[in-house]
């Protein structure tokens, strides 16, 4: 196998990795690199988590899913 289609195969999965990790926040509809996600399939971007987390979380340690109630972590500790 030549080194270029070698190298094509390895970015083809790079961009097939990069588009399957984005994310549609349910708030604002847009498309972002990290989303805040749970099990059921709820995901919020960081500025609405930022904006609802009076009514999400609590503590500031674990946040509520709005859609199945389940308990998600912030990842902080």
């Amino acid at each position: 196998m030549t080194d270029d289609t070698q190298a094509s195969r390895q970015q083809k999965r790079r961009d097939k990795r990069i588009r399957n990790s984005r994310r549609q926040c349910h708030c604002c509809k847009q498309t972002f690199m990290f989303c805040w996600h749970c099990r059921c399939g709820f995901s919020i971007c960081q500025n609405c988590m930022h904006e609802n987390a009076w009514g999400m979380t609590c503590n500031g340690i674990t946040w509520t899913c709005p859609d199945c109630g389940d308990q998600n972590g912030y990842g902080n500790q």
